[in-house]
């Protein structure tokens, strides 16, 4: 039997590797607006962080999300984002 190969992708903010379910993935869609994708197969330019909250302050303070998907980040997304880690 074949072992499946899992996909592992990388912290912006920590560049450490994990397993793509333990991240979570920030998604600059092709209209511009920023979301959160539980899914992971949402369109357009993706980001992964570690789902952990002083890794979100990390990548507020450092604005590393903005830089790698090229747009500026309103609030709004950072909280929701607080609220998806707080709820896992």
């Amino acid at each position: 039997m074949k072992v499946r190969k899992i996909p592992e992708r990388t912290c912006v903010v920590t560049r450490e590797k994990f397993p793509k379910k333990e991240l979570l993935r920030i998604v600059r869609t092709p209209l511009g607006n920023v979301e959160v994708d539980l899914v992971g197969k949402k369109n357009g330019r993706g980001a992964y962080i570690k789902r952990d909250l002083e890794v979100l302050e990390k990548a507020m303070k450092t604005k590393v999300l903005e830089k790698h998907l090229e747009t500026v980040i309103d609030d709004n997304v950072y909280l929701e984002i607080k609220k998806v880690i707080e709820n896992n």
